[in-house]
């Protein structure tokens, strides 16, 4: 792992029309849009902060893992994501640290990107998503 930033924070929120009133009216923040991820059961709306961005992340089907997540904990921040430029090169770098993974082989969105989580048991309690994108 050469290269590492933060790519975005997730926040797991109910309903994402009254959570972007926060963001956007408090701190200015722009929504850069809201995108259905279907194989992750979700609705994401995209807030640009510098060269990183939040994430509202509100499930879409009352069984997925982000509603049993929300059900269990409630709203709020659900993991730190950080992009790497060699996912498979950390995804061994954590191994070979004897890092918990969720993921011992990346996922891959429809756009080519790759990731993988980080199991919260490793890092003190923060679920941690690693990520390189196409």
């Amino acid at each position: 792992m050469t290269s590492i930033h933060i790519d975005h924070v997730a926040v797991v929120v109910e309903d994402i029309d009254s959570a972007l009133g926060f963001w956007q009216q408090a701190l200015g923040l722009e929504c850069q849009g809201i995108k259905d991820i279907q194989e992750e059961e979700v609705q994401v709306a995209f807030l640009e902060v510098g060269e990183s961005h939040i994430e509202l992340v509100k499930p879409t089907t009352e069984d997925s893992g982000i509603a049993k997540y929300l059900a269990k904990r409630g709203a709020g921040m659900h993991h730190l994501c950080l992009r790497v430029n060699d996912i498979d090169a950390a995804i061994v770098q954590m191994q070979q640290a004897d890092v918990e993974m969720i993921n011992e082989t990346p996922r891959v969105r429809d756009n080519g990107t790759r990731y993988a989580f980080v199991h919260p048991r490793s890092t003190g309690g923060v679920l941690v998503e690693l990520y390189e994108k196409a």
